[in-house]
């Protein structure tokens, strides 16, 4: 009785301690019986539940499956990834069986690991570590693996043969070293903005091969990030030796800015919506706007090319701030823009004011000093708005304060600064009347035969000259109109305005001329666009060729919409042509479907390009890509002799600009272009 006492009190202290330790972990005690029949003598509540309904036939089931270990179990083993099936669902557990009491009728104890999801999850980090090294070793691209401080952590297969390293000797050494003296600077540059989140591209960049010799690349570089938080990235590298893919020249150029290297506008507003739509509860976002002080006087004084080359030290000075939490971004000329994540205000006002002090330092060109100042406007997110567009506007209203209360100094946003600009809705009051009180014009841009000198073709320009502005930019008063809606009818008045034009030369028998008329994106997407221009080629009775509809890809949203309404004008007879065209990714996906005849070159690639080798490959590209499609090129912006030149022995057939004439009055076009056809 004594010994039997003992042995129930082991037993009671097995069981509390299983319970105490593992309470979650299935646990059974089991009697053996006659002809190695088992019964369960108890159960924890999380044996209960894998048994769940504990009815006879599942505790048969069970003892069924562990009845071979029973039988051959000796005082204690483990039986690890054991099949095991429970209401007919497969699952795996480690099964650790204990002899309790020996003698005529054992007593055993069954504890029960699920390891069933973790045989899963080991099986699918398995597969993503197999797709990965895949990915990376069989790339046929050289790609090189990078710590976030330029260590190199691993290349692989393809970039042992292109370069001629061993791995052996490259992994732990800095990837810089690879880099020509010349790329080092931008190469770094595309690092900072990479290690932000954002996978960046760098179009060309100097690598030395093992031998000494240098190869032209064009990076992409990936960020990998582990807990949100970029700790290494990955160079896909391609030789560019060959001539470069078309599509990826102007993906690069359509995120970047080709004069700094720096992220463009574009690229500003698509990562800040990101940021925005993203951002964790109580994260705040600065938007810090960077306008530099009087640098107009600069470039007037000094000449555009030595104030481009004052911009490019500027960006290198703020590209010293880029860093995991803070991206820089060029907006515009002389404007700058940081998106910085997780900064408080005053953290804010601490960055600001480092800001200020470096651009307070000489900048020296030609061993000649000079001093650039800065204003800068911040506004923040969420306090300040929680829209991309909103936190734009309010640092740009923000420095708009810092530049009229003494430049050389920072503004946050504050409500009162809407009062700061009242002329916007007094403006708007003059512009809804300019068509009533007759203030509107259109002058006419010559657009020239590169190979003739031949001018049969005019670009349509609006001018509004008010009685209390006077003459007002259309930079100033086109995005007011888009905004308001009165483009719909301004667009509405251009277009009859053309049309008049065009019948009046019809009638007097002037040789026959081509009239460009730029549509906004909210004219192009009315409903039956197509109809109404139909009925205005009818209603003047004008040759459709005549009429040159130009659209920007900023319209063309809507692919299915875009394509119909394209098709509708071309069987009307209307030219179609993209302005601006460089400027945006999609272009090449809307030159293969749409029917598109012209192509015009944004000026942004003509400026300059007599002294910019890359402009001038991005022109080339974009001929060539028009060409081989059956299309037309028009240069816009064109102001030297050496363009007209590049233009011309890269086969371009039109250009527009200063040096051939600024768009002019409608009589002076009659007087000095225009020739009769018939007596």
């Amino acid at each position: 009785m004594h010994n039997s006492s003992n042995k129930n009190l082991a037993i009671s202290d097995y069981l509390i301690k299983i319970i105490d330790e593992n309470p979650l972990i299935p646990t059974f005690l089991l009697k053996k019986e006659e002809q190695n029949k088992f019964s369960l003598i108890y159960e924890n509540d999380a044996a209960t539940s894998i048994l769940n309904p504990l009815d006879q036939s599942t505790l048969e089931v069970v003892l069924n499956q562990l009845q071979p270990m029973l039988v051959n179990n000796s005082k204690h083993k483990l039986y690890p990834n054991i099949p095991f099936t429970i209401h007919k669902k497969l699952f795996t557990y480690d099964i650790t069986i204990v002899l309790l009491e020996d003698g005529i009728e054992p007593i055993y104890s069954v504890t029960m690991y699920d390891r069933t999801n973790e045989e899963k999850e080991i099986s699918i980090l398995k597969e993503f570590k197999d797709k990965y090294l895949s990915l990376f070793n069989n790339n046929l691209d050289p790609v090189i693996s990078v710590f976030e401080n330029g260590e190199i952590l691993d290349l692989n297969g393809t970039t042992s043969k292109i370069l001629g390293y061993n791995p052996k000797n490259l992994v732990g050494q800095s990837i810089e070293m690879l880099i020509d003296e010349n790329s080092r600077r931008n190469f770094q540059l595309m690092m900072k903005q990479t290690l932000t989140g954002y996978p960046t591209e760098m179009q060309s960049c100097l690598i030395q091969h093992v031998k000494g010799h240098y190869i032209p690349m064009y990076i992409k570089a990936i960020p990998l990030e582990k807990n949100n938080i970029v700790t290494t990235f990955h160079l896909v590298l391609r030789d560019t030796t060959a001539e470069s893919d078309e599509q990826e020249q102007l993906y690069y150029l359509a995120y970047h800015d080709h004069l700094t290297g720096l992220w463009n506008r574009r690229a500003l507003k698509e990562h800040l919506q990101d940021n925005v739509v993203n951002a964790m509860s109580g994260t705040e976002i600065s938007v810090v706007r960077i306008d530099l002080d009087r640098f107009k006087m600069i470039n007037e004084s000094l000449g555009y090319n030595y104030g481009d080359e004052l911009l490019k030290k500027i960006a290198d000075r703020l590209g010293l701030y880029i860093d995991k939490s803070s991206n820089l971004y060029r907006q515009s000329g002389d404007e700058f823009v940081f998106i910085a994540v997780g900064k408080s205000r005053d953290e804010t006002s601490d960055f600001a004011e480092n800001i200020l002090l470096e651009l307070s330092k000489p900048l020296y060109l030609d061993h000649q000093e000079y001093f650039v100042t800065a204003s800068i406007g911040i506004s923040m997110f969420p306090y300040d708005g929680k829209k991309m567009d909103e936190l734009l506007i309010k640092a740009d209203q923000a420095l708009y304060i810092a530049k009229d209360r003494g430049r050389a100094h920072y503004r946050f946003y504050q409500e009162q600064m809407n009062l700061a600009f009242p002329n916007d809705a007094l403006m708007e009051s003059h512009l809804r009347r300019a068509i009533e009180k007759e203030e509107f014009s259109i002058h006419y841009q010559p657009q020239v035969n590169l190979v003739t000198g031949e001018i049969n073709s005019f670009e349509a320009l609006l001018r509004w000259n008010n009685r209390k502005f006077g003459y007002v930019s259309p930079m100033n008063f086109i995005p007011l109109a888009e905004e308001s809606g009165m483009i719909m009818q301004i667009g509405e008045w251009v277009l009859e305005e053309v049309c008049k034009q065009l019948k009046y030369w019809q009638e007097k028998g002037y040789r026959p001329v081509r009239i460009a008329v730029n549509i906004s994106p909210k004219q192009f997407i009315q409903d039956n666009f197509a109809r109404k221009i139909n009925e205005k080629i009818q209603k003047y009775g004008i040759s459709p060729s005549s009429l040159e509809v130009e659209i920007t890809e900023s319209a063309m949203t809507d692919m299915q919409d875009t394509f119909s309404t394209l098709k509708e004008l071309k069987n009307i007879g209307v030219v179609i042509s993209i302005d601006d065209f460089g400027t945006g990714y999609s272009s090449l996906s809307y030159l293969k479907k749409y029917p598109i005849d012209i192509i015009k070159i944004d000026q942004s690639f003509i400026k300059d390009m007599e002294l910019d080798d890359k402009n001038t490959a991005i022109a080339r590209t974009i001929i060539q890509l028009a060409h081989n499609l059956g299309m037309e090129v028009i240069a816009e912006g064109v102001e030297k002799d050496r363009q007209v030149e590049i233009l011309k022995a890269a086969n371009c057939q039109k250009a527009q600009g200063y040096l051939f004439s600024k768009p002019v009055s409608i009589e002076h076009i009659n007087e000095s272009y225009m020739q009769r056809t018939k007596p």
